[in-house]
């Protein structure tokens, strides 16, 4: 399968913030695969690394939030996919009813609790139930295809 890394990029899906919290511990991690999947009851999708710290609290606290980057939020899509627990010192940061903390900066945000999780590959699905949603700002959404290989994800394939 030549060029697989360029191809999948043809997807188009946009870049997002996912805010977490375990109720006591704040972080947030870049993520592209996050889809719509249902609308009774309104549920969206998101992958996520098992391996990573985030998902550790995803799966402590059951709650998150879905943060729509805009174009222009590039830097702030890099910050949010490195490694480290420091990440919530960047971006004004605002906590949902639900506990998970949202990105003022955000184009949008959905406040979730996880309904499921499956298995896929070496990432798991979140089925995730929207509680409320919030339009902040206008713009256009960052696109994954916007990043080029900002996530390191050629050498993956």
């Amino acid at each position: 399968m030549d060029n697989l890394d360029t191809l999948f990029k043809r997807i188009s899906h946009g870049v997002y913030v996912i805010g977490v919290t375990d109720g006591t511990v704040q972080h947030a991690f870049t993520a592209a695969w996050v889809m719509q999947v249902s609308f009774k009851p309104p549920l969206l999708a998101l992958s996520i690394n098992p391996a990573h710290y985030s998902y550790q609290l995803l799966q402590a606290g059951g709650v998150c939030t879905v943060n729509v980057l805009g174009l222009g939020q590039y830097a702030l899509a890099a910050h949010f996919g490195r490694s480290g627990k420091d990440k919530m010192a960047v971006g004004e940061w605002q906590q949902s009813p639900n506990g998970a903390p949202w990105l003022s900066e955000s184009l949008a945000y959905f406040d979730c609790k996880v309904s499921h999780y499956t298995d896929a590959g070496d990432h798991k699905i979140a089925v995730c139930q929207v509680l409320s949603a919030t339009h902040l700002r206008p713009g256009q959404p960052l696109l994954y295809a916007d990043m080029g290989d900002a996530d390191g994800s050629s050498g993956l394939y």
